[in-house]
């Protein structure tokens, strides 16, 4: 069974707190929080202490914070401290790949990859075994409302096969980008275990009645 793991990207600023709540209340899992910088994305969002901020509502969710900045090893420690759960962060923005890994695992975390729509899956083969995650990025990363690359779900079962022909454990696998109604069967067919939520949920005039929607449709994998 996949999970939907709503984005409070696009959520109401002004009502963050309310709308932890909401979600609790909803059932949700996973709670998908993305950190732009501005510099390896085109836009600005939130920062450690507003995870900080935001952790004591979280309940029994998971906080699943996805780092869309440069040298994301300055701010590890930080967003572990803040309450994250997941921490994950692109290899295209790391300058040591191993290094974010390991710093995030030795902060008492699980460790997440993300590669951008043009990023082969083959490019996270020196660090299988190091992460626990993998996030795969569906649209090109930045703004919500964007359409769904679908061939990039194929990605998965590369990851899959080359965890498979090393004898590696699986992981986790996250899917986020232009999810709608009309896609998100397909992309639990395609291996994925979270399936980050963004405008599909938020646009929707009654959301806990959409975010139902999406969890039966990607309820048999």
């Amino acid at each position: 069974m996949a999970h939907i793991a709503p984005s409070i990207l696009s959520a109401d600023f002004t009502k963050l707190g309310e709308e932890l709540r909401r979600l609790s209340c909803m059932g949700v899992k996973y709670v998908h929080i993305d950190i732009m910088d501005g510099n390896f994305v085109p836009n600005i969002t939130f920062g450690y202490n507003m995870v900080s901020a935001l952790a004591p509502l979280k309940g029994d969710m998971i906080f699943d914070v996805h780092l869309m900045i440069n040298n994301p090893h300055f701010y590890i420690e930080q967003f572990a401290k803040a309450g994250s759960d997941f921490i994950t962060v692109h290899i295209e923005a790391c300058e040591d790949v191993p290094q974010c890994l390991s710093l995030i695992r030795e902060s008492g975390k699980l460790a997440g990859v993300s590669i951008k729509p043009n990023t082969a899956a083959s490019e996270l083969a020196p660090y299988l075994g190091m992460f626990d995650l993998c996030l795969v990025m569906t649209v090109e990363p930045g703004f919500g409302g964007q359409s769904m690359i679908e061939p990039c779900l194929s990605k998965i079962e590369e990851i899959k096969s080359m965890l498979r022909e090393r004898d590696l454990p699986d992981i986790l696998y996250s899917v986020d980008g232009g999810v709608t109604l009309e896609n998100a069967a397909k992309t639990a067919q395609s291996g994925a275990d979270i399936i980050v939520a963004g405008n599909a949920l938020y646009s929707s005039a009654d959301m806990e009645k959409r975010f139902a929607e999406l969890s039966e449709k990607v309820k048999e994998k």
